[in-house]
């Protein structure tokens, strides 16, 4: 004889999330998740985020601080359209999110109900790594534990449920609690073909991708380039770091084009690609993938991946233990040492002053344990050049370019702990998550906003530029008043647009008196280049 629950859905999925750590829920209300919100236990923070994408981008965000599933409540197919554009950020750098949606009453759904997801499963597809709706109630709790453990299994990243709005109150048992131990170590026979290679080879590379910091093998990665004493390249638009770019072996940053990939490839034999999607471009171009007489291997823990990769030997395992087991097969060498990366010049002030001087300047007075979020795209490669990551986890950016990633991140990363978090982040990018200030204040998230305002998208007109065309519409943004707009969030600010006031600004707003959210916007010289130029 069956015993019947003595809890209900809503019960079991509480307890769930506390036991696997989610008990800080990002999320806009609606009318489809008010009994799960309802009574809402002491012991669960509930962050509001004043639009969908932001409650995602939040998550994800802490979720990278914390090192645990960020959790995310939407609202049903509207909602759930909204936040899409984070959820393909998240999927494609891997940040494990557990978004659980609202439903209308299953008792409905038959009819199309207004709010109802007609196939809520195929919605947020491909960009999950598991999507479902329960056949029945008591079955939610099971699925959202299953999904948890998607999330959190390598290669990480976002999941969905979909919950029927009268789920909630329906009788259903505990889940038991389980662990999935995710990492693993590839077959010995391919890591010693890799290490005779590394042996043999005259100028070897690395390529560090998103996957080194995401998996926790800084450390390791660095063991292995002072072993093989091997130039170590970050992969085209990584979302994160992986390797400190202070280090002597650091070279620098691949270009997402392709000939030019190549190029800065040339005179290496053997190219080790780690957990980095290595021809990733943003434009199209001629010429070789790698350069002649290059051969490339490729770790990472993602099947779909490695059968992607259009050359080169493939190696499954999880970064640090196949990097790890790697580095111990590797006889002494005594190749030369690469030379060392050529530093840029400082820049010179001019007024208004360029983004690359505002950004010498944060180099100065960022302390080394801050952690970095960027979203300026006309920028990013100046801030790359200037702006030195020296630790693992202290740059955040999105990999996959859906803009307004930025701010919300941020704040979910400060809400997560460790410290001031310091965004910098363009006017274009700002405008798409600007509420997120709102979020910041309320939760006092200590946070330094650093805008770059050159009035407009100038990453989209370089692009233009690239292709011939000098005029693009669409493309100016003027009129608004950035320092006005955080204060009517409750953020406090300032605006800079003379050389002079730049460093004793920033340091105050690096360490504000009051603690919390600060904004400063910089008005920075508009440039005339192209992107990527040859």
């Amino acid at each position: 004889m069956t015993t019947a629950p003595t809890t209900t859905v809503r019960e079991a999925v509480l307890d769930l999330c506390r036991r696997t750590g989610m008990t800080t829920v990002f999320g806009n209300p609606g009318s489809t998740e008010l009994r799960m919100l309802r009574d809402w236990p002491a012991d669960f923070r509930y962050v509001l985020a004043l639009q969908e994408s932001l409650a995602v981008a939040m998550a994800a965000g802490h979720a990278l601080g914390t090192g645990r599933a960020g959790l995310v409540s939407l609202h049903s197919a509207g909602g759930v359209g909204h936040g899409l554009g984070a959820v393909f950020n998240a999927y494609r750098d891997r940040v494990p999110v557990v978004v659980v949606a609202g439903q209308q009453s299953r008792s409905l759904l038959p009819l199309h109900p207004f709010l109802g997801a007609d196939e809520p499963a195929e919605f947020p597809r491909p960009y999950v790594k598991w999507s479902r709706q329960t056949a029945r109630a008591e079955d939610v709790p099971a699925a959202l534990a299953e999904a948890h453990r998607v999330a959190m299994t390598h290669p990480r990243g976002p999941v969905f449920l979909s919950v029927p709005e009268d789920d909630w109150d329906a009788p259903a048992a505990p889940v038991p609690p389980r662990a999935v131990h995710g990492a693993f170590t590839a077959a010995p026979d391919a890591l010693a073909e890799l290490a005779a290679r590394l042996d043999d080879c005259a100028r070897p590379a690395l390529v560090v991708g998103p996957g080194v910091d995401d998996e926790g093998a800084v450390d390791a990665v660095v063991a292995l380039a002072e072993r093989t004493r091997a130039g170590v390249w970050i992969s085209p638009m990584s979302g994160r770091s992986g390797f400190p770019e202070t280090h002597p072996l650091f070279q620098g940053f691949l270009p997402p084009v392709r000939g030019q990939l190549a190029d800065r490839l040339a005179g290496h034999d053997v190219v080790v690609a780690l957990g980095a999607p290595l021809f990733t471009y943003h434009v199209s171009g001629d010429g070789p993938l790698l350069p002649d007489d290059c051969e490339l291997f490729h770790l990472d823990c993602d099947p779909a991946q490695a059968a992607w990769l259009p050359v080169g030997t493939s190696v499954l395992t999880t970064l640090r233990a196949g990097v790890e087991s790697l580095t111990s097969l590797l006889k002494p060498t005594t190749r030369p040492t690469p030379p060392p990366r050529p530093q840029v010049a400082r820049a010179v002030p001019t007024d208004p002053p360029s983004a690359a001087y505002v950004l010498d300047a944060l180099a100065e007075l960022l302390p080394p344990e801050r952690v970095l979020v960027e979203e300026a795209p006309s920028h990013r490669e100046a801030l790359h050049a200037r702006v030195p990551v020296r630790r693992a986890g202290a740059f955040l950016t999105t990999g996959s370019g859906a803009l307004g990633w930025g701010l919300p991140l941020a704040v979910g990363r400060a809400l997560a702990g460790d410290g001031r978090v310091v965004c910098v982040v363009g006017d274009g990018s700002a405008l798409y998550s600007v509420q997120a200030l709102w979020t910041a204040v309320r939760h006092r998230a200590p946070v330094t906003f650093v805008l770059l305002d050159n009035g407009g998208y100038e990453a989209v007109k370089a692009l233009g530029r690239r292709l011939g065309a000098e005029s693009v519409p669409g493309t100016d943004i003027t009129g608004i008043d950035f320092p006005a707009l955080a204060t009517s969030f409750g953020c406090p600010s300032t605006e800079i647009e003379t050389p002079e006031r730049l460093r004793p600004e920033l340091l105050r707003a690096l360490e504000p008196a009051g603690g919390g959210p600060v904004l400063v916007r910089v008005r920075v010289r508009r440039e005339t280049g192209s992107a990527y130029p040859d």
